[in-house]
């Protein structure tokens, strides 16, 4: 397929990842899926090869990259016919780390997370009864003084919390000032820096849901689990407004994701299509056939574009709620419909797991709804880009 001239910027970045990524072949994905397994090799490479410390400062042993650079990586992954789910939140959780947390917690943990020697994949924010009102969480951080300095003890629960058993560290939202005493409900939240195996050990306990893509999630219960004050990220009651930087990150990552599955998936069909032969001719020369194809490229081209102007205004430390969130609506968009037209090109035989296409139908469906529903992206923009009156 001809790129267009804004995916050229990062042409040696690409070629990089694609020779990375060519090591693990379609077998090594199917049996990941059909085993429910972790890819372990996989992110181990990324790992050892710098990858997933793109986004890292240069001082602390990463790349010193932008979200855009960030960005490639995550879709070539997917475009390679992997699943970039297993380690994208290493990325977009750096983003809270990098931005607001301490000098101190920077020199702890950053230069052993460049190094491969620390996992930071998993985030803590929903939870059963709050959904996607983050204000009406229920996990509570009670602070408390000792000889050993001051502590928080946490209490509640958390659920669709990906990667734990791989992480070792994970940024977790609770409650530090009652909803009902704080000036804002968007206030009086705190993030904290949570040791995994150490919190395993005191007071949190994890429970894996089974769903229907390969995606390792859970639900998470804190049982008085204490953590030190030093392990708070930046202010005290501000944790909200540092979890949207966060989220701005994840869902352009995603976007990027996204656009690798749409890419993907045209570039499947396509193939398919202009080979299989059915009445003497290939089915591909059908229109039936070829247009829901060149319509899906079209719009992941589209995508494409929202998904780098994101990118740019969060690189540059200025506003792209919006441009973060069409970039996803875009993108998982394209990537669904690319879906479609590649099933419907393979017609029996995508169903069957030695095409690829089953599998990564399944693992696309997921961002029609998470990180956050079309819904929920559509109330934003009518209410922050088109001013319209809040719709819930």
């Amino acid at each position: 397929m001809k790129a267009l001239p804004q995916a050229d910027r990062f042409g040696e970045l690409r070629e990089a990842l694609r020779a990375a990524c060519g090591a693990f072949d379609a077998a090594y994905w199917q049996g990941v899926d059909e085993q429910r397994g972790y890819p372990e090799a996989f992110v181990a490479m990324l790992t050892q090869g710098g990858w997933l410390a793109a986004m890292i400062p240069q001082e602390f042993g990463g790349s010193g990259l932008g979200l855009a650079e960030a960005s490639v990586i995550m879709e070539e992954i997917n475009r390679s016919g992997g699943n970039a789910g297993s380690c994208h939140g290493q990325m977009y959780n750096m983003g809270t780390l990098l931005r607001h947390g301490s000098e101190a917690q920077k020199r702890q943990w950053l230069p052993r997370i460049a190094a491969g020697e620390v996992r930071l994949q998993s985030m803590g924010v929903t939870e059963p009864a709050a959904g996607t009102d983050t204000s009406k969480i229920r996990t509570t951080a009670v602070r408390r003084s000792g000889p050993g300095g001051d502590r928080w003890v946490i209490s509640g629960q958390k659920v669709w919390i990906s990667r734990v058993q791989h992480s070792d560290l994970m940024i977790l939202l609770a409650r530090t000032t009652p909803l009902s005493q704080a000036a804002r409900k968007t206030e009086g939240m705190s993030l904290f820096l949570v040791e995994v195996q150490a919190a395993l050990a005191h007071g949190m306990s994890v429970r894996p849901i089974r769903n229907m893509v390969n995606h390792e999630t859970n639900e998470l219960f804190f049982d008085g689990l204490e953590v030190a004050h030093e392990q708070m990220i930046g202010q005290e009651g501000q944790g909200f407004r540092y979890i949207l930087d966060g989220l701005n990150a994840e869902r352009t990552l995603i976007a990027a994701e996204c656009i690798g599955d749409a890419y993907w998936f045209i570039e499947k069909a396509r193939r398919y299509a202009s080979e299989r032969v059915v009445f003497d001719r290939p089915i591909g020369q059908n229109q039936g056939v070829q247009f829901p194809i060149a319509q899906a490229y079209i719009e992941t081209e589209a995508a494409n574009l929202m998904r780098f102007a994101a990118c740019e205004l969060f690189d540059a430390h200025k506003p792209c709620g919006a441009e973060a969130n069409m970039a996803k609506y875009l993108a998982a968009k394209a990537s669904w419909e690319a879906a479609e037209a590649c099933l419907q090109t393979h017609g029996g035989y995508g169903f069957a797991a030695e095409y690829d296409v089953e599998r990564k139908f399944r693992e696309t469906r997921l961002y029609q709804v998470a990180p956050i529903s079309t819904n929920l992206i559509y109330s934003y923009i009518a209410e922050h880009v088109l001013g319209l009156p809040r719709s819930f």
